[in-house]
């Protein structure tokens, strides 16, 4: 069972255990309102790993134009019975069908988590791609060095490895595929709100790549 599957299996109960899990997320919010503050009116935002909607229907409603996309047919199924005004996208994050800076924000919540060290450059290589220069994006995770394989997720059979990643490792990964790092922001677990690791939020510019 691969991650696309893995989700398909656990779409329904992932969406009502954790669509309103931003209810209880003060910090995120703020992020996700400071997100909005630079990238509302100034085009397309993309929601990668959007999973059952909650991060692209806030800043929907922040009056952020948003698609949200992910790998899983049920999730997205799931996501627009949620957000019926959004559009809602089955694509793989590391190759994406959007046309060179085709978006002028990009929201990355937790949707890191399945990749290795290794794997964080193909996909902010695909992320840097798809975000015109100045475009802002938004990434979250877990921090640490460690892996949590999971054959449950809330009830439903999975077979998912779950990356924690060290802050300096990701900051290297987009600076080295034309990102500048201008927010670094770590907090400790909400408790009784989410698995009790701590968060990593990193705001980063898309700066001019240069050519060889």
């Amino acid at each position: 069972m691969d991650i696309r599957e893995s989700y398909d299996s656990a779409a329904a109960a992932y969406a009502e255990h954790l669509f309103g899990e931003l209810e209880n997320k003060p910090l995120d919010r703020h992020l996700l309102n400071r997100f909005a503050e630079d990238t509302c009116g100034r085009g397309l935002v993309a929601d990668l790993g959007c999973g059952p909607g909650h991060v692209a229907g806030y800043l929907h409603q922040k009056g952020v134009s948003v698609v949200g996309i992910d790998c899983s047919a049920k999730m997205v199924a799931v996501a627009r019975n949620l957000n019926p005004e959004i559009d809602f996208r089955i694509e793989d994050m590391r190759n994406l069908n959007a046309s060179d800076a085709d978006f002028t924000g990009i929201i990355l919540f937790y949707s890191i988590v399945h990749f290795d060290s290794l794997e964080l450059l193909t996909v902010f290589r695909e992320v840097r791609r798809v975000l015109a220069e100045g475009g802002l994006a938004l990434v979250s995770f877990h921090a640490g060095d460690y892996i949590v394989h999971r054959d449950d997720l809330f009830g439903s059979p999975v077979s998912l490895d779950f990356h924690a990643h060290l802050p300096e490792r990701v900051i290297e990964a987009l600076q080295t595929v034309g990102f500048k790092v201008i927010e670094e922001i770590r907090r400790e677990p909400y408790e009784g709100a989410e698995y009790p690791s701590r968060r990593c939020y990193l705001v980063a510019r898309a700066v001019k790549i240069l050519a060889d």
